[in-house]
């Protein structure tokens, strides 16, 4: 099993290859990039996101610890959220913790395997059943999608 640098250091390597195909106009599954000011320089920072759509919501949910993009987004008043070769203004709403369960467990329990895995292998959940990675939404940030 991997550890979990040794899967940052894989995922990173797969995010550069996404950020390279979106910006060729090529979009695929529910990915798009998010660029948004950083914190502490305003740089555009860029990074690939699932944005995944949810009881007619669209969210946004960290998969890794300390994610550069999660403390960005806190600092922002808006973000830009880009599919192909379509970009759109979004504003990113945190959705409170006790919110945040439901949202995680339905997304465990819908999705591939791998996605539950993928909190217990970046240390964010016990578990990778449903209510496990829920019981998990203290750490876990999760950003309803908010159209400008």
């Amino acid at each position: 099993m991997a550890t979990a640098q040794n899967y940052r250091r894989m995922v990173n390597a797969g995010n550069k290859l996404v950020v390279g195909l979106q910006r060729l106009g090529i979009a695929f599954g529910p990915m798009q990039l998010l660029t948004v000011a950083g914190r502490r320089t305003g740089v555009p920072r860029t990074f690939p996101i699932a944005v995944i759509p949810q009881d007619g919501e669209r969210y946004i949910i960290q998969a890794y610890p300390k994610a550069a993009w999660v403390a960005n987004v806190r600092a922002a008043a808006s973000v830009t959220l880009t599919r192909g070769r379509r970009s759109a203004t979004a504003r990113l709403v945190e959705v409170p913790v006790e919110e945040r369960r439901p949202i995680l467990r339905k997304l465990v329990e819908t999705s591939p395997p791998s996605v539950g895995n993928r909190y217990v292998t970046t240390g964010l959940a016990e578990s990778a059943n449903p209510d496990a990675v829920a019981d998990a939404a203290g750490r876990i940030a999760v950003f309803r999608v908010e159209q400008v």
